[in-house]
């Protein structure tokens, strides 16, 4: 009788199969997964506005023109009030304050007329400040006072008919919110989103307004929530609903202006600056009143991946083409026979 030749045991392949498949994984996946976290987009910059504080402080000059620079300050009510007063000028002046809401004094009244008028209405200050001199005006503003105007003067003879008065303006209740926007000659708004939430309505917004570059712009608030402006409407809009505000934002970095304005309901605002071509190469934003920003997704980062990254990615890779190349070579031998596998006829 012939020999019958030994059968063979089918080899197993599971396990190399398993550490082919697990190289490869990690070869084609690894790489692209890891790299991938360095390209994770940031969310755009979203400015929150802030609650003003009670207190409130100016300072004023008083000048020899004669004048009072600034003319025109603004504070909340139900807040303590704190000018700063300097004579800057080589006269003697005042600062005295009507304490007589919407009272406009006439500048043909006489000297004594004006004495008179503040003798029978009162005065929230009255300061008298000699050349070279400084001093503080302390006052309280009452809720009551809430969108009223209040003229102040200096009572020195003439010198009001000359020109010398100006305006405190109670223009909200409470303290009201404060914004931070700055402009730039890309020309753009940083940030061009902003938020605020008012715990009432009306509520009071004050924009700071930061010039970083050495262009003009403005800072042009729409008077109507959820309208949607572009370069080649914004002008007649305009002339149709005056703007909530618009403030020339003074060239020259570093420099400043307060937009103060008054919203009376929630909504998503725009704002644009009205510099010709400013608009229409991308100068504006939106300030969103009680209601959330919504969650926008930004473009594609095209930052480059950082080092650890790529290291981390190399490593990966090496690893996937050693288990490959294992894998390959542990499914070519057999295993041991761990017996004789067959028999004789």
């Amino acid at each position: 009788m012939s020999e019958t030749p030994t059968a063979r045991r089918p080899r197993v392949r599971g396990r190399p199969l398993a550490l082919l498949v697990a190289g490869l994984v990690l070869a084609t996946v690894g790489l692209p997964s890891v790299a991938a976290l360095g390209r994770i987009p940031a969310m755009p910059e979203v400015g929150v506005a802030r609650p003003l504080a009670t207190n409130v402080s100016f300072g004023v000059n008083l000048t020899d023109t004669p004048s009072f620079q600034p003319r025109y300050l603004s504070a909340p009510a139900s807040s303590s009030v704190s000018i700063r007063l300097a004579n800057v000028g080589a006269f003697d002046h005042t600062f005295t304050l009507s304490a007589k809401p919407d009272a406009t004094l006439a500048p043909t009244l006489s000297p004594a007329e004006v004495y008179s008028f503040f003798r029978t209405n009162g005065s929230l200050a009255n300061v008298s400040l000699a050349p070279g001199a400084t001093g503080w005006a302390n006052f309280t503003l009452n809720a009551s006072d809430a969108g009223s105007s209040f003229e102040f003067v200096s009572v020195v003879p003439y010198q009001f008919q000359a020109g010398m008065d100006g305006f405190l303006n109670v223009s909200f209740v409470g303290p009201g919110l404060a914004l931070s926007e700055n402009t730039t000659n890309t020309p753009g708004f940083t940030p061009d989103v902003l938020s605020a939430t008012p715990a009432h309505y009306p509520e009071a917004v004050d924009v700071l307004v930061t010039n970083l570059g050495d262009l003009s712009h403005t800072f042009t608030l729409a008077a109507q929530s959820n309208v949607t402006l572009s370069p080649g409407n914004f002008t007649t809009y305009f002339q149709q609903h005056p703007p909530l505000v618009s403030v020339n934002v003074p060239s020259g970095a570093g420099l400043s202006v307060w937009a103060n304005f008054t919203v009376k309901a929630p909504g998503v605002y725009q704002y644009i600056c009205e510099i010709p071509g400013h608009f229409a190469d991308g100068m504006d934003g939106f300030l969103y009143v009680g209601v959330p920003v919504p969650a926008v997704a930004p473009p594609p980062s095209t930052a480059i991946v950082e080092g650890w990254i790529l290291v981390g990615s190399a490593a990966l890779l090496g690893l996937g083409v050693v288990l490959a190349l294992v894998a390959s070579f542990t499914g070519r031998f057999p295993r041991r026979p761990g017996g004789h596998g067959g028999g004789h006829y």
